[in-house]
């Protein structure tokens, strides 16, 4: 969650606020009329930050596991436009793990940019694959999730 002014509006986050960090290339069809990334991309890159690096760690699999996230939640605020050709970096830490729940907090920079143009949150609840219904956090995605908090 972005932090919030003393007037009660919420303000932009440093890089010192993330654990990890991905760069993601902005595309010629992410910008809008108005020259600017569109809003809804932004919720893509969070789960483009998110589920690369659960991939990346082995704590996912998304093709054959019996275990799968949900998002249950999601919110952005923004603080200054991207746009193509820029290279967004994206930062991510975990700030609650639950039994089967997890809430990330996501940054997005523009490439070299000391606060965050855009950052936001989202919560997965992790399900079996068959029955849709919470499970517990498999040990190898609790254990990568701890090294977000």
């Amino acid at each position: 969650m972005s932090e919030v002014s003393s007037a009660g509006r919420p303000q932009a986050r440093p890089r010192s606020h993330y654990r990890v960090f991905r760069d993601i290339g902005t595309r010629w069809m992410d910008n809008d009329v108005y020259g600017h990334v569109n809003n809804v991309v932004y919720y893509s890159w969070f789960d483009t930050a998110v589920n690369a690096h659960l991939i990346e760690q082995g704590a996912l699999d998304i093709h054959q596991g019996a275990v799968i996230g949900l998002v249950v939640e999601t919110q952005c605020n923004y603080f200054a436009p991207v746009a193509f050709p820029q290279t967004v970096q994206a930062g991510l830490r975990v700030t609650q793990l639950g039994r089967s729940s997890v809430r990330y907090e996501v940054g997005l920079f523009a490439e070299g940019s000391a606060t965050t143009a855009a950052c936001g949150h989202f919560v997965h609840v992790y399900v079996d694959r068959a029955t849709q219904r919470p499970v517990p956090l498999p040990e190898s995605l609790k254990n990568t999730l701890e090294t977000l908090l």
